[in-house]
């Protein structure tokens, strides 16, 4: 015979977790993440803007800045990578 505190409860779901008030998303937001898509989305639709910071890039790699620029690219590419 089960004790009727410990007797568990027949074709009920599990309770969802509490919804945060505070409006932080945590890690993966995704209000963030749509912000961010429709940004980027409208900057590539924009070619003209597009080739102003081509063009503002290029001057920066060429510029005194360069050798600063290709290192921090590096050092992003081999985030996460085993060493």
């Amino acid at each position: 015979m089960s004790h009727p505190h410990t007797k568990k409860a027949e074709g009920k779901q599990p309770a969802k977790p509490a919804v945060s008030t505070s409006g932080n998303e945590g890690e993966g937001s995704r209000s963030a993440a749509r912000a961010y898509d429709a940004g980027a989305g409208r900057a590539a639709k924009d070619s003209k803007k597009v080739e102003l910071l081509a063009e503002a890039a290029k001057e920066a790699l060429e510029g005194p800045e360069g050798d600063e620029l290709r290192e921090a690219e590096e050092r992003g590419k081999n985030v996460g990578k085993p060493r």
